[in-house]
C-alpha cells in the first residue's frame, strides 16, 4: 500500500554502488604524509544471507479484505469511485482523471455490488512476541473489515487489529498462534548515515523479498509526528510496515513511505525509528489507545533573520503563533510571540521537535519549559493535558476603524499608517495592546510582508502598548538595521523584518 503525506510526493511504501579505485598505491610515494594515513577504502559488498534466514521467519504478508457495501449512488459505486480516488492518490499523487464510469477499472471485479469481502489492500509486518503480536503500518489496515496474516512458511491467519495510531503510522494486530519467531529489536539512535541496512517485505505482493541499501539521513523531518530514517533501500507499495534491519540482524525501523514523482521507487525511502513506534506499540497493547500529551499551542519555525533581529542568535525553538484559550500552555503565562528553546531541559532546535517532546511526556506531568521573550530567558512551567483533538485556529478580522489616522513623520519613516487599538479589537485580538496598521506604503514594509489590519505588538525587543509607544519605539531605532516586527494578524502571531533600502 501506499501513503501520500508530503506534497504529495512521499508514499507508503537500491542497491548502493560499490567504487572501486585501482592503481592508487602507485602514487603514494607522491602524495602528503596526511594523504598517506588516511584510512583506506573498504573492499567488498556485505553478505545478507545471514540476516535473511535470521529475520526472515519472522517477517509476515498482510492482506485486508473490506465488505462490499450495496446500495444506490452512495453505495457500492459511491465507495469505489472513493477507493479509485485513494488509489490515484497513493499511487500517482494525482486525483483520478476524468473517465467515465463504465471504463474505470474496479478494484473489486465484477461483483462490487456483492456483500462478499473482497481484497482491499496488501503490507508488511513483522512478528514482536512469540505469541502473536505483530507490528505493522496505520495505513496498511485502515479500514479494513479483515485481516489476514500470512507467515513465510505459508501458514495464515486471521488478525485481530489491537489499536492503530494514524499520527504515528504505527498499529499492532494480534494473531492466535505460539511459539512464533519473532524479531530482535534494536537501537536506531546508534545507526550511521552511510551504514549498511536492509529491508524484508512484500512489495507488489511479492512475498519475502530483500531489498538493500544504506542509511542515508537521520532524524529526517518530513511534516510528520515523527523524525524519520532516510535510506536508499527499494521500497514499494507492498513494502510498508516491513522491517528496516541493521547489520546485527535488529529492526531499526518500520518502512513507511518513499518520496516520488511518479509512483515509483526513486531512491528515497523513510522508516519510522522503531524506539518511537515500540512506545506507541506498547500503549496499543496495553489500552488500545495511544496517550499524548499537548499544550495548547500553534507553532511556526524561528527564521534566521528573525533570530538575528531579536538577539535570538541563531535560529532554534518553536515560535508560538497562538495559543488556545484556557489551555496548559495559557494558565503557564506563554503568550504569541514566545520562542520555546527549551522543553523539560531538552533543547529545541527545530519547531517540530517541541510537538514530539510534548506528546512522549505523560498527561498531568508537570514540565519546564524555557522561553525567550523581549531580548531575555525566562522558565515557565506547564501541567501537560492529554491530546484528544486538533484545535483549529480561527481567523478574526478586526473591526473598522472609527477614526481616521493622523500619520507622524515617523510613521511616514517607516511607511506604516498605525491608530490605536478599541477595546473590542483587543478582545477580538486577545492582546493587551498593540497599534493596528491602517495602511502600508510601498517600500520596505509592504516588501516584508506588513498588511493592513495587522496588529504590530512589539517592536524588537520593545513591547508596543499603544500609538504613543510605537512612535518612541521608531525614534529610537537604527534605520540603517533591519526592524523586527512582532505582529499579530487574525489569532496568530509571527515576526516580519523590515530591511533598510540599499543606496
Amino acid at each position: 500500500m501506499f501513503r501520500t503525506d508530503w506534497k504529495n510526493n512521499l508514499r507508503g511504501c537500491g542497491l548502493a554502488v560499490a567504487l572501486a579505485f585501482a592503481g592508487a598505491a602507485a602514487f603514494a610515494p607522491a602524495l602528503p604524509a596526511f594523504a598517506q594515513s588516511a584510512p583506506q577504502p573498504r573492499t567488498g559488498l556485505p553478505d545478507f544471507t545471514e540476516l535473511v534466514d535470521q529475520v526472515g521467519p519472522a517477517v509476515v504478508n498482510i492482506r485486508t479484505l473490506e465488505r462490499a457495501r450495496s446500495g444506490g449512488g452512495g453505495g457500492a459505486q459511491g465507495q469505489m469511485d472513493e477507493e479509485m480516488q485513494e488509489f490515484f492518490r497513493r499511487f500517482f499523487g494525482v486525483p483520478m482523471p476524468n473517465v467515465p464510469r463504465g471504463q474505470r477499472p474496479n478494484p473489486r471485479g465484477d461483483r462490487g455490488g456483492s456483500d462478499e469481502e473482497q481484497p482491499r489492500g496488501v503490507g508488511s509486518g513483522f512478528i514482536l512476541t512469540q505469541d502473536g503480536f505483530v507490528m505493522t503500518n496505520a495505513h496498511v489496515v485502515e479500514g479494513a473489515d479483515e485481516v489476514l496474516v500470512t507467515l513465510p512458511d505459508k501458514r495464515e491467519f486471521k488478525a485481530k487489529i489491537v489499536g492503530s495510531d494514524k499520527r504515528t503510522d504505527v498499529a499492532v494486530v494480534k494473531i492466535d498462534a505460539s511459539g512464533l519467531p519473532a524479531v530482535r529489536v534494536g537501537d536506531p539512535n546508534k545507526l550511521k548515515v552511510g551504514e549498511w541496512v536492509m529491508a524484508i517485505g512484500s512489495p507488489f505482493g511479492l512475498e519475502n523479498t530483500v531489498t538493500a541499501g544504506i542509511v542515508s539521513a537521520k532524524g529526517r523531518d518530513t511534516g510528520d509526528y515523527l523524525p524519520f530514517i532516510q535510506t536508499d533501500v527499494a521500497i514499494n507499495p507492498g513494502n510498508s510496515g516491513g522491517p528496516l534491519i541493521n547489520l546485527r540482524g535488529e529492526v531499526v525501523g518500520i518502512n513507511s513511505q518513499i518520496y516520488s514523482r511518479s509512483g515509483g521507487f526513486m531512491g528515497i525511502s523513510f522508516a519510522i525509528p522503531i524506539d518511537e513506534a515500540s512506545r506507541v506499540a506498547e500503549q496499543l497493547r496495553v489500552s488500545g489507545r495511544v496517550q499524548r500529551g499537548r499544550i495548547g499551542v500553534q507553532i511556526d519555525q524561528v527564521t534566521r533573520d528573525v533570530a538575528e533581529s531579536i538577539g535570538l542568535g541563531r535560529p532554534q525553538g518553536a515560535l508560538v503563533r497562538s495559543v488556545e484559550s484556557g489551555s496548559p500552555a495559557d494558565k503557564a503565562g506563554i503568550e504569541a510571540g514566545d520562542i520555546i528553546t527549551k522543553f523539560n531541559g531538552t533543547q529545541i532546535e527545530r519547531a517540530s521537535d517541541l510537538p514530539r517532546m510534548v506528546g512522549n511526556t505523560k498527561p498531568g506531568s508537570k514540565a519546564n519549559m524555557t522561553v525567550f521573550r523581549r531580548g531575555g530567558s525566562r522558565d515557565l512551567q506547564v501541567t501537560v493535558a492529554e491530546f484528544e483533538q486538533e484545535a483549529t485556529a480561527r481567523a478574526k478580522t478586526p473591526a473598522a476603524p472609527e477614526m481616521k489616522p493622523q500619520v507622524s513623520p515617523a510613521q511616514q519613516q517607516i511607511g506604516i499608517v498605525v491608530t490605536e487599538l478599541t477595546a473590542a479589537q483587543k478582545k477580538d485580538a486577545k492582546v493587551k495592546g498593540g497599534v493596528r496598521v491602517e495602511s502600508v506604503a510601498e517600500g520596505a514594509a509592504q516588501r516584508a510582508g506588513v498588511r493592513e489590519g495587522d496588529i504590530i505588538t512589539a517592536i524588537g525587543n520593545t513591547e508596543i502598548g499603544n500609538v504613543k509607544e510605537f512612535e518612541a519605539a521608531i525614534a529610537k531605532l537604527d534605520k540603517s538595521k533591519s526592524i523586527p516586527l512582532l505582529l499579530r494578524r487574525g489569532e496568530l502571531a509571527s515576526y516580519l523584518v523590515i530591511r533598510p533600502a540599499r543606496g
